[in-house]
């Protein structure tokens, strides 16, 4: 019995000391820059929400699991964004969530650089990304700054439009212990 009740401790205290955080949504960010008839248009999204699992002693058990409310999608011109909420862009109605879900987190040679490979759901279409950021250690947290290019057509953005196909995506995410 003493076994039994000291294996759950050491279980709970296992549990307890894996290193969660969640993403801090007034001081995160994901901002992206497309082409439309040539000119470059920028925009973001807030309503960050999810699990970060993170700790640098132990890459091989880290993992991001990261939503952001579609619908917050603003580019400072209020038309075009309720356009970009629309069926043919975000449809926001059906689709409220953007998700990243981490399957491999991986040290880089740089200190403080890791590369995440996972997959990124847009309009319930998931694809694989993979990219490199930073963790750089913050007040009870970290901020994880990275970049990556996606083709919008592969989660059924926009169809035949004027934008680009391609598109660069910033994310920059303060998180806290959870």
């Amino acid at each position: 019995m003493k076994r039994m009740l000291l294996m759950l401790l050491m279980v709970c205290l296992v549990k307890i000391s894996k290193a969660q955080y969640k993403p801090v949504e007034q001081a995160s960010n994901l901002k992206f820059t497309i082409k439309n008839l040539g000119f470059g248009v920028d925009g973001r999204f807030s309503g960050f929400d999810g699990i970060i699992n993170f700790d640098p002693q132990n890459i091989a058990n880290c993992s991001f699991d990261v939503t952001i409310n579609a619908s917050t999608v603003n580019t400072d011109n209020s038309l075009r964004d309720e356009h970009l909420r629309g069926e043919n862009y975000f449809d926001v109605k059906d689709y409220p969530k953007i998700r990243l879900v981490s399957g491999k987190v991986a040290g880089l040679n740089k200190s403080g650089m890791y590369q995440l490979t996972g997959v990124l759901t847009i309009k319930g279409k998931a694809k694989q990304v993979s990219f490199p950021f930073s963790a750089t250690s913050a007040a009870d947290g970290y901020i994880f700054k990275g970049g990556f290019k996606i083709n919008r057509k592969d989660f059924g953005i926009g169809g035949a439009s004027t934008i680009a196909d391609e598109l660069e995506v910033e994310i920059s995410v303060i998180a806290r212990k959870g």
